[in-house]
Protein backbone atom coordinates (compact mmCIF):
# COMPACT_ATOMS: atom_id res chain seq x y z
CA UNK A 1 0.00 0.00 0.00
CA UNK A 2 1.55 3.41 -0.78
CA UNK A 3 0.71 6.44 1.39
CA UNK A 4 -0.66 9.50 -1.38
CA UNK A 5 1.20 13.34 0.73
CA UNK A 6 -1.87 14.84 2.13
CA UNK A 7 -3.10 17.89 0.32
CA UNK A 8 -2.41 20.45 3.83
CA UNK A 9 1.40 19.93 4.00
CA UNK A 10 2.26 19.22 7.85
CA UNK A 11 4.75 20.70 9.85
CA UNK A 12 7.86 18.87 10.07
CA UNK A 13 10.66 18.83 7.22
CA UNK A 14 10.76 17.06 3.73
CA UNK A 15 11.31 13.34 3.62
CA UNK A 16 14.34 13.93 1.42
CA UNK A 17 16.00 16.47 3.53
CA UNK A 18 15.26 14.34 6.68
CA UNK A 19 17.39 11.12 4.65
CA UNK A 20 19.77 13.44 3.69
CA UNK A 21 20.86 14.87 7.29
CA UNK A 22 20.64 11.02 8.46
CA UNK A 23 23.22 10.50 5.90
CA UNK A 24 21.59 8.04 3.55
CA UNK A 25 21.82 10.48 0.34
CA UNK A 26 21.63 13.56 -1.11
CA UNK A 27 18.72 14.94 -1.25
CA UNK A 28 18.41 14.11 -5.07
CA UNK A 29 19.10 10.96 -4.39
CA UNK A 30 16.48 10.28 -2.00
CA UNK A 31 14.39 11.58 -4.09
CA UNK A 32 15.06 9.07 -6.75
CA UNK A 33 14.61 6.29 -3.47
CA UNK A 34 11.64 7.73 -2.81
CA UNK A 35 10.19 7.29 -6.39
CA UNK A 36 11.44 3.47 -6.79
CA UNK A 37 9.41 2.87 -3.59
CA UNK A 38 12.56 2.25 -1.90
CA UNK A 39 11.17 4.32 1.35
CA UNK A 40 8.20 3.83 4.23
CA UNK A 41 7.38 5.83 6.55
CA UNK A 42 5.18 4.32 9.63
CA UNK A 43 5.09 1.46 7.52
CA UNK A 44 3.27 2.90 4.52
CA UNK A 45 5.07 3.14 1.04
CA UNK A 46 5.59 6.69 -0.08
CA UNK A 47 6.15 7.41 -3.79
CA UNK A 48 6.55 10.77 -3.50
CA UNK A 49 9.23 13.77 -1.88
CA UNK A 50 6.21 15.49 -1.18
CA UNK A 51 5.79 14.73 2.43
CA UNK A 52 7.02 16.60 5.71
CA UNK A 53 7.81 14.05 8.68
CA UNK A 54 8.74 15.28 12.59
CA UNK A 55 10.77 13.23 15.04
CA UNK A 56 8.06 11.12 15.91
CA UNK A 57 7.35 9.20 12.35
CA UNK A 58 9.69 5.99 11.94
CA UNK A 59 11.65 6.08 8.39
CA UNK A 60 12.78 2.96 6.91
CA UNK A 61 14.77 2.33 3.57
CA UNK A 62 15.11 -0.85 2.38
CA UNK A 63 12.98 -2.06 5.28
CA UNK A 64 15.53 -0.85 7.46
CA UNK A 65 14.71 2.01 10.09
CA UNK A 66 17.49 5.24 9.47
CA UNK A 67 20.08 6.71 11.72
CA UNK A 68 19.88 9.09 14.30
CA UNK A 69 21.13 12.23 12.72
CA UNK A 70 24.50 12.64 13.17
CA UNK A 71 26.49 16.07 13.61
CA UNK A 72 27.93 17.31 9.59
CA UNK A 73 31.22 15.47 9.70
CA UNK A 74 34.31 15.47 6.48
CA UNK A 75 36.91 13.40 5.62
CA UNK A 76 39.74 13.99 3.31
CA UNK A 77 40.34 10.43 1.13
CA UNK A 78 43.48 10.27 -0.91
CA UNK A 79 41.54 8.41 -3.64
CA UNK A 80 43.78 5.84 -6.02
CA UNK A 81 43.61 4.76 -9.97
CA UNK A 82 41.25 2.11 -10.28
CA UNK A 83 38.26 2.54 -8.05
CA UNK A 84 34.95 4.15 -9.00
CA UNK A 85 33.14 6.88 -7.40
CA UNK A 86 29.67 5.75 -6.77
CA UNK A 87 27.73 3.65 -4.37
CA UNK A 88 27.30 0.69 -6.93
CA UNK A 89 28.86 0.04 -10.75
CA UNK A 90 27.11 -1.57 -13.33
CA UNK A 91 30.25 -2.83 -14.83
CA UNK A 92 30.77 -4.50 -11.79
CA UNK A 93 33.97 -2.56 -11.26
CA UNK A 94 35.37 -1.92 -7.77
CA UNK A 95 34.05 1.47 -5.81
CA UNK A 96 36.08 3.30 -3.21
CA UNK A 97 33.34 2.31 -0.34
CA UNK A 98 34.35 -0.81 -0.68
CA UNK A 99 37.75 0.43 0.07
CA UNK A 100 36.87 2.45 2.92
CA UNK A 101 38.06 2.01 6.89
CA UNK A 102 35.01 -0.47 7.89
CA UNK A 103 34.47 1.48 11.29
CA UNK A 104 33.52 4.59 8.97
CA UNK A 105 29.94 5.92 8.46
CA UNK A 106 27.84 6.13 5.92
CA UNK A 107 29.13 8.78 3.29
CA UNK A 108 28.61 10.07 0.60
CA UNK A 109 31.34 12.12 -1.96
CA UNK A 110 31.87 15.56 -2.94
CA UNK A 111 31.52 15.76 -6.39
CA UNK A 112 33.85 12.54 -8.06
CA UNK A 113 36.84 11.18 -9.82
CA UNK A 114 36.96 9.16 -12.73
CA UNK A 115 38.49 5.31 -12.91
CA UNK A 116 41.76 6.82 -14.17
CA UNK A 117 42.09 9.66 -12.00
CA UNK A 118 43.76 9.80 -8.36
CA UNK A 119 44.20 12.90 -5.06
CA UNK A 120 41.71 14.22 -3.48
CA UNK A 121 38.04 13.17 -2.66
CA UNK A 122 35.91 15.03 0.05
CA UNK A 123 33.32 12.40 2.09
CA UNK A 124 30.49 13.58 4.38
CA UNK A 125 27.86 12.02 6.25
CA UNK A 126 25.70 14.76 5.60
CA UNK A 127 23.54 15.41 2.40
CA UNK A 128 23.44 18.84 2.95
CA UNK A 129 26.71 19.57 3.04
CA UNK A 130 27.06 17.22 -0.10
CA UNK A 131 24.90 19.49 -2.23
CA UNK A 132 26.22 22.80 -0.88
CA UNK A 133 30.02 22.26 -2.31
CA UNK A 134 28.92 20.28 -5.59
CA UNK A 135 26.69 23.52 -6.27
CA UNK A 136 28.95 25.71 -8.85
CA UNK A 137 27.77 28.67 -6.55
CA UNK A 138 30.09 27.42 -4.18
CA UNK A 139 32.84 28.69 -6.72
CA UNK A 140 35.67 26.82 -5.15
CA UNK A 141 39.25 26.43 -7.00
CA UNK A 142 40.23 22.62 -7.85
CA UNK A 143 43.44 22.37 -8.48
CA UNK A 144 45.32 19.71 -10.05
CA UNK A 145 48.45 18.23 -11.36
CA UNK A 146 48.30 17.16 -14.48
CA UNK A 147 50.92 15.52 -16.82
CA UNK A 148 50.08 15.25 -20.43
CA UNK A 149 51.88 13.44 -23.39
CA UNK A 150 53.86 16.03 -25.51
CA UNK A 151 55.92 19.51 -25.11
CA UNK A 152 53.55 21.97 -24.88
CA UNK A 153 54.70 25.98 -25.54
CA UNK A 154 53.12 28.37 -23.18
CA UNK A 155 51.10 29.63 -25.87
CA UNK A 156 49.21 26.36 -27.21
CA UNK A 157 47.86 26.11 -23.22
CA UNK A 158 46.28 30.08 -24.07
CA UNK A 159 43.00 28.91 -25.42
CA UNK A 160 42.50 26.73 -22.03
CA UNK A 161 42.97 30.24 -19.82
CA UNK A 162 40.40 31.98 -22.16
CA UNK A 163 37.50 28.98 -22.03
CA UNK A 164 37.13 26.18 -24.79
CA UNK A 165 33.86 25.04 -26.48
CA UNK A 166 34.57 21.06 -26.66
CA UNK A 167 31.77 19.44 -28.84
CA UNK A 168 29.08 21.80 -28.33
CA UNK A 169 30.07 22.25 -24.68
CA UNK A 170 31.72 25.29 -23.22
CA UNK A 171 34.48 25.18 -20.42
CA UNK A 172 35.10 28.29 -18.43
CA UNK A 173 38.68 29.77 -18.37
CA UNK A 174 40.96 27.74 -16.57
CA UNK A 175 43.53 28.52 -14.54
CA UNK A 176 47.32 26.88 -16.06
CA UNK A 177 50.60 26.59 -15.52
CA UNK A 178 53.41 25.00 -16.91
CA UNK A 179 55.50 23.31 -14.62
CA UNK A 180 58.50 21.32 -16.45
CA UNK A 181 59.14 19.09 -19.06
CA UNK A 182 60.00 15.47 -18.26
CA UNK A 183 60.76 13.43 -21.53
CA UNK A 184 57.91 13.12 -23.70
CA UNK A 185 55.76 14.71 -21.25
CA UNK A 186 55.11 17.80 -19.58
CA UNK A 187 53.95 18.26 -15.84
CA UNK A 188 51.27 20.73 -15.40
CA UNK A 189 48.86 22.73 -12.61
CA UNK A 190 45.57 22.87 -13.67
CA UNK A 191 42.82 25.06 -11.67
CA UNK A 192 39.18 24.82 -12.20
CA UNK A 193 35.66 26.19 -10.72
CA UNK A 194 33.91 23.84 -12.27
CA UNK A 195 33.86 19.59 -12.22
CA UNK A 196 32.08 19.28 -16.05
CA UNK A 197 32.36 15.71 -16.60
CA UNK A 198 36.16 14.55 -17.69
CA UNK A 199 36.54 18.31 -18.05
CA UNK A 200 40.19 18.42 -17.94
CA UNK A 201 40.98 15.21 -20.13
CA UNK A 202 38.42 17.03 -23.09
CA UNK A 203 39.98 20.45 -22.69
CA UNK A 204 43.76 18.86 -23.14
CA UNK A 205 42.85 16.31 -26.16
CA UNK A 206 40.97 19.74 -27.73
CA UNK A 207 44.53 21.45 -27.57
CA UNK A 208 46.21 18.27 -29.32
CA UNK A 209 47.60 17.04 -25.70
CA UNK A 210 46.94 13.65 -23.95
CA UNK A 211 46.71 13.23 -20.52
CA UNK A 212 48.71 9.77 -18.99
CA UNK A 213 47.94 11.05 -15.36
CA UNK A 214 45.67 13.27 -12.87
CA UNK A 215 45.89 14.34 -9.60
CA UNK A 216 43.66 16.25 -7.67
CA UNK A 217 45.78 18.38 -5.17
CA UNK A 218 42.85 20.18 -3.48
CA UNK A 219 39.28 21.26 -3.05
CA UNK A 220 38.85 24.76 -2.15
CA UNK A 221 40.63 25.26 1.25
CA UNK A 222 41.43 21.58 1.79
CA UNK A 223 44.35 19.90 0.65
CA UNK A 224 45.59 16.33 -0.44
CA UNK A 225 48.64 17.36 1.73
CA UNK A 226 50.30 13.83 2.45
CA UNK A 227 47.68 11.72 2.29
CA UNK A 228 48.97 8.30 0.75
CA UNK A 229 46.63 6.35 -1.76
CA UNK A 230 44.01 4.96 0.15
CA UNK A 231 44.16 6.85 3.45
CA UNK A 232 41.67 8.71 5.21
CA UNK A 233 41.66 11.49 7.33
CA UNK A 234 38.60 13.40 9.31
CA UNK A 235 38.71 17.47 9.52
CA UNK A 236 38.27 18.86 12.88
CA UNK A 237 34.75 20.06 13.33
CA UNK A 238 36.25 23.42 14.29
CA UNK A 239 37.47 23.45 10.49
CA UNK A 240 34.21 22.28 9.33
CA UNK A 241 32.07 24.46 11.03
CA UNK A 242 34.66 27.94 10.03
CA UNK A 243 35.00 26.79 6.36
CA UNK A 244 31.37 25.99 5.85
CA UNK A 245 30.02 28.47 8.28
CA UNK A 246 27.88 25.99 10.12
CA UNK A 247 26.43 26.48 13.40
CA UNK A 248 27.07 23.01 15.21
CA UNK A 249 25.95 21.73 18.98
CA UNK A 250 29.36 20.89 19.89
CA UNK A 251 30.37 24.10 19.57
CA UNK A 252 34.01 23.28 21.14
CA UNK A 253 35.80 22.84 17.92
CA UNK A 254 36.93 19.31 17.93
CA UNK A 255 36.32 16.14 16.77
CA UNK A 256 34.58 13.12 18.45
CA UNK A 257 38.25 12.25 18.60
CA UNK A 258 40.52 12.65 15.71
CA UNK A 259 40.64 9.24 14.22
CA UNK A 260 44.18 7.83 13.06
CA UNK A 261 44.46 7.51 9.58
CA UNK A 262 43.48 4.07 8.72
CA UNK A 263 43.63 1.96 5.54
CA UNK A 264 41.97 -1.34 4.55
CA UNK A 265 44.79 -4.23 3.88
CA UNK A 266 42.24 -6.71 2.96
CA UNK A 267 42.53 -6.18 -0.24
CA UNK A 268 45.43 -5.37 -2.53
CA UNK A 269 45.62 -1.49 -3.52
CA UNK A 270 45.80 -0.61 -7.05
CA UNK A 271 49.08 -0.31 -8.57
CA UNK A 272 50.14 3.22 -8.91
CA UNK A 273 51.69 4.58 -12.11
CA UNK A 274 55.28 5.16 -12.47
CA UNK A 275 56.09 9.00 -12.58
Amino acid sequence: MTQKPSSDTPSGDRIAKVLARAGVASRREAERMIEAGRVSVNGKQIMSPALNVSDNDKITVDGKPISEPEPPRMWLYHKPIGLVATDRDEKGRETIYEKLPEDMPRVMSVGRLDINSEGLLLLTNDGGIKRRLELPSTGWLRRYRVRVNGRPSDDALEPLRKGITVEGEHFQPMIVTLDRQQGANAWLTVGLREGKNREIRRAMEAVNLSVNRLIRISYGPFQLGDLKPGEVEELRRKVVRDQLGLELEDDTGTAVKKPKTVQRTSRKRPAKPNR
